[in-house]
């Protein structure tokens, strides 16, 4: 059994940590409408009141969806990149690029990770939300280094991958 075989076995980990996160941005999508359109009824029809904290809320609950989709693509290799000149290369380059710029997302995850904890547990801890000043500010820092953790998990398998399309054509 090869190191490849021995490494695969954990691909339903990936899968299940794709899964839990995909769930979890499709709730925050009804949250949002949910939220969004109780405040924009409120503020049209009279008897039901127009709450204060929506706006913010919305607003968080955005900055969660897009941190955490992007994470998501990563796993897909859905993000936008340049392949326009990449059947004018010799394959062992596109390759050699792709590694590289996996090693380079990988680096961004790191950094998301220790700075967005660190702006989310110092600034974040510091200030509250206008509309309710009883929830801390933290809520709107942390979705930064939770989809560092995220990119980070997926950024892992896209960079096996890849290594093991060059590694088993080798092989062979």
């Amino acid at each position: 059994m090869s190191i490849f075989d021995k490494i695969d076995r954990i691909k339903p980990a990936y899968d299940v940590t794709y899964k839990i996160v995909m769930f979890v941005c499709k709730l925050l999508l009804v949250a949002d409408i949910a939220i969004t359109s109780f405040a924009v009824v409120g503020r049209y029809v009279s008897f039901i009141p127009d709450p204060a904290w929506s706006e913010e809320v919305v607003l968080t609950l955005m900055s969660y969806m897009a941190v955490l989709s992007a994470a998501l693509a990563i796993r897909r290799g859905a993000h936008i990149r340049m392949t326009a000149l990449d059947r004018y290369l010799p394959k062992g380059l596109v390759k050699f690029l792709d590694i590289l710029a996996d090693i380079c997302v990988l680096i961004l995850a790191l950094i998301m990770i220790v700075v967005g904890w660190s702006y989310a547990s110092g600034i974040g801890s510091k200030g509250f939300y206008v509309s309710m000043p009883w929830l801390s500010r933290f809520w709107l820092y942390f979705p930064v280094p939770l989809a560092g953790v995220a990119m980070l998990i997926f950024e892992i398998e896209a960079l096996y991958n890849h290594i093991k399309s060059i590694c088993v054509k080798e092989a062979k």
